[in-house]
């Protein structure tokens, strides 16, 4: 049994961390809201709530799951004075890759490690443990932390050095969006002509065109209006502004990921920041 630290107990943040207690870890837990994190003490025995970051002192291991890098930062450069020697951060939030290897420089100097972690796979598959993880750092580390992030996802991708993983994340938010929209027009244009909408995700799905948003999006939280799929199309925009930001500093323009990050960024300021990404459905018309 481990002494593990868990920041950020949001949809997704929840279940991975009842999987870690489920594994036989004992958990100190923070998050911002103080009920939702009195709620999962009180659903897991010997979980210790988090008062101050003197409270992760005993871990060796804290994982984040956070919006974004402004709280990232802010977060673990708070602990980091109160972690022991040789512990190691592991931030499964989506942040900036370069914001990260900043990050990482400061924890190293203090003989902390750091693991970018983000996960592909939305609620679903962080309540059964089937996340894809795909993490940056130091590979050795991050072999030392494998069995813990095998708790949590099924596919455990190694993709380079630290920052490495959250780039990824974002590059892979970025196609993802791309299908999405490409998909809401794509409906709207043949139901314009006449064809209903199911079928157009059906004949799409049995055809060359199919993507995450036709087989796992368009008829459960799209075509019948739910839009309740539980990540948020604020999110979305920022991991595709992160792509798009990305590109160019690397001498890649990246001109489709610059009107895609435009695309999400109005949607999101018109529909408001409590709307979910499947709403680029209704957005698009």
């Amino acid at each position: 049994m481990r002494t593990i630290g868990f920041i950020g107990l949001g949809m997704m943040g929840t279940p991975m961390a009842h999987l870690l207690h489920e594994a036989g870890h004992r958990l100190v837990v923070q998050d911002v809201n103080p009920a939702t994190e009195a709620a999962f003490a009180a659903a897991h025995a010997d979980v210790v709530r988090a008062p101050d970051a003197a409270a992760f002192a005993a871990c060796d291991v804290v994982f984040t799951m956070l919006p974004n890098s402004d709280i990232v930062d802010a977060v673990v450069d708070g602990l980091a004075s109160h972690l022991p020697a040789g512990a190691c951060v592991i931030d499964m939030s989506s942040a900036d890759p370069h914001r990260t290897r900043a990050l990482a420089a400061r924890l190293a100097a203090r003989g902390l490690g750091l693991l970018d972690a983000p996960v592909s796979g939305g609620v679903k598959k962080a309540v059964a443990g089937t996340l894809a993880i795909m993490a940056g750092g130091d590979p050795a580390l991050f072999e030392r932390q494998r069995p813990l992030l095998a708790v949590l996802g099924q596919a455990i991708t190694y993709v380079g050095p630290v920052g490495a993983g959250h780039a990824l994340k974002a590059l892979n938010n970025y196609v993802s969006a791309a299908a999405m929209i490409a998909t809401a027009e794509a409906i709207h244009a043949g139901a314009a002509f006449g064809i209903d909408a199911a079928t157009v995700v059906d004949v799409i799905n049995a055809s060359t065109g199919r993507n995450n948003t036709t087989e796992n999006k368009a008829h459960q939280f799209m075509l019948n209006g739910a839009f309740n799929s539980g990540f948020s199309l604020a999110l979305q925009a920022k991991d595709v502004g992160i792509a798009a930001a990305l590109g160019p500093v690397l001498g890649q323009p990246m001109r489709l990921a610059q009107q895609v990050s435009a695309y999400t960024r109005d949607a999101s300021a018109e529909l408001g920041p409590a709307a979910d990404h499947t709403e680029l459905y209704r957005y698009v018309v």
